[in-house]
């Protein structure tokens, strides 16, 4: 497979700091905000700062370090936000994966999202 990264998506302007947003935490490899239509009390978006398209491709060619550091952003956002299970109900983390996935941006992001029941996941058709 070919992981095609369009570096004029919304999330690379982000990075580039040429589209606002509210920062919730950044790191060395990653950024974390609040998603512009949040569809739970929360929901914060995290993505990496690098150049990749899904979390496969992030997987398969990211360091060791970005991984580790995105990994624990994550954990840091949900600590943060007070959804962990220690701090809060739970969450449901989400990240879609091209066009089957219903991926609207072509950049690594996961939707992080807590604070009320979320329902189903997925409802058949």
């Amino acid at each position: 497979m070919s992981y095609s990264y369009d570096d004029q998506n919304i999330f690379a302007k982000i990075l580039r700091g040429e589209i606002p947003k509210n920062t919730v935490l950044e790191t060395e490899h990653a950024l974390a905000f609040r998603d512009l239509y949040p569809q739970a009390p929360t929901h914060v978006l995290v993505i990496p700062k690098g150049a990749y398209v899904s979390y496969d491709h992030f997987a398969a060619e990211a360091t060791e370090a970005e991984i580790v550091d995105y990994t624990r952003a994550i954990a840091e956002v949900c600590r943060l936000e007070g959804v962990t299970l220690t701090a809060g109900e739970g969450f449901r983390m989400i990240s879609n994966a091209g066009l089957h996935g219903v991926q609207e941006v072509p950049h690594l992001h996961v939707h992080i999202l807590g604070g009320r029941p979320m329902g189903r996941m997925v409802a058949k058709e």
